[in-house]
């Protein structure tokens, strides 16, 4: 039972529990904008949900409004975030609010956004609409964590994932399954909700990957990919390189000839190029700045050694996965080890063993 110092009820937890699944299934899928949930309750009954649509617009609060098939008025609103007041390419969704005569509206946390900051507040408050705020607030906030960093940084929210043997290998020519399709379907839930997904050219020749989700139903919402390479020595026979289009793949390069920068723009690749230190690297930093500017808010890095590791020491992930699994891999043949686990704990302070029923396949969280 709440408290007499508790404004909120157990049925207003609940609604909101709801408010934030919603918010949470379109995570990553909602452009620049962040992903929100709305429900709305009158009489004690759900009349109506809505969510950020696909790449940001319209806003969750006007979709649960225009959704809606019963008289809105003396209806109670729960949005996961506070509600825009500004001008926009739509409306402000406190508009739609003040002209559908939704009597009560509970957000959990504040904007960040200037425009918007505590400013609708008072503009429902003024139209005699009860406001109250801050409910699961602890909750909410560590769900909207990425979006407050992309607002404070102007930089994408980078997670980054490497999967490694009993023995710490990481490539085996022979052996070159490490995790289990428990681990695997775990990745692809990653990458349906990140909207970049970045590896290197070594990556990409050597193993060929698709790096598309393959969740069921969902490989429509696969990522962009991203790829890191130099002097464009990517092969164009990959599979990367043959389903590209000028929407779906970016390659940071930093030198490369005329005729081979026109070769992987008639295959529909955007093409951006970079600096590189002294060492041939690029600075991550301004890769990272160019892909905000692309649009890119959530980050998903699946590297190689090498990257993995610089990134690693730079602190440049967000947070990172660490698959494990049970067996061991062959050292007799062509192999590589990942050499990053002392840094990975000494750089990062928060280490959690995910319990996801993996069969035996372990993952850890480092944030």
């Amino acid at each position: 039972m709440s408290t007499k110092k508790d404004k909120f009820t157990l049925k207003d937890k609940f609604y909101m529990e709801i408010a934030l699944e919603l918010a949470k299934s379109r995570h990553g899928l909602t452009g620049s904008n962040p992903s929100v949930g709305c429900v709305i309750v009158k009489n004690d009954k759900i009349i109506s949900i809505g969510q950020t649509s696909f790449n940001g617009r319209p806003h969750a609060e006007f979709n649960a409004i225009k959704n809606c098939f019963e008289d809105l008025k003396g209806s109670k609103m729960y949005v996961t975030l506070e509600p825009c007041c500004h001008h926009g390419l739509t409306p402000p969704c406190t508009d739609s609010i003040i002209k559908s005569k939704i009597s009560e509206v509970i957000y959990a946390v504040a904007d960040i956004d200037k425009r918007v900051r505590n400013k609708s507040f008072k503009i429902l408050k003024l139209k005699k609409i009860i406001v109250k705020k801050g409910l699961l607030k602890n909750k909410i906030e560590n769900f909207y964590y990425p979006y407050f960093f992309n607002r404070k940084k102007k930089l994408p929210y980078v997670t980054g994932k490497i999967a490694i043997s009993k023995n710490n290998i990481i490539y085996s020519k022979y052996q070159k399954k490490i995790t289990n399709i428990y681990s695997d379907q775990f990745t692809h839930l990653l990458r349906y909700q990140n909207d970049g997904l970045m590896i290197t050219y070594k990556t990409l020749n050597k193993d060929n990957p698709r790096l598309n989700c393959r969740l069921k139903g969902l490989k429509n919402f696969s990522p962009k990919r991203i790829i890191l390479d130099n002097n464009l020595i990517t092969k164009t026979n990959s599979y990367i390189i043959k389903s590209s289009n000028n929407k779906n793949t970016l390659i940071f390069y930093n030198k490369a000839d005329k005729s081979k920068i026109s070769k992987f723009k008639k295959k529909g690749i955007i093409l951006i190029k970079s600096k590189v230190d002294r060492d041939n690297r690029f600075d991550m930093r301004e890769i990272l700045k160019k892909l905000y500017n692309f649009g890119c808010r959530n980050l998903l890095i699946e590297g190689g050694n090498d990257l993995t590791n610089s990134l690693i020491k730079n602190k440049i992930f967000n947070k990172f996965y660490l698959f494990k699994s049970p067996k061991n891999l062959s050292k007799s043949s062509e192999y590589l080890k990942f050499s990053g686990l002392n840094t990975l704990n000494q750089k990062y302070q928060t280490k959690i063993n995910l319990n996801l029923n993996l069969r035996k396949d372990r993952i850890t969280l480092y944030r």
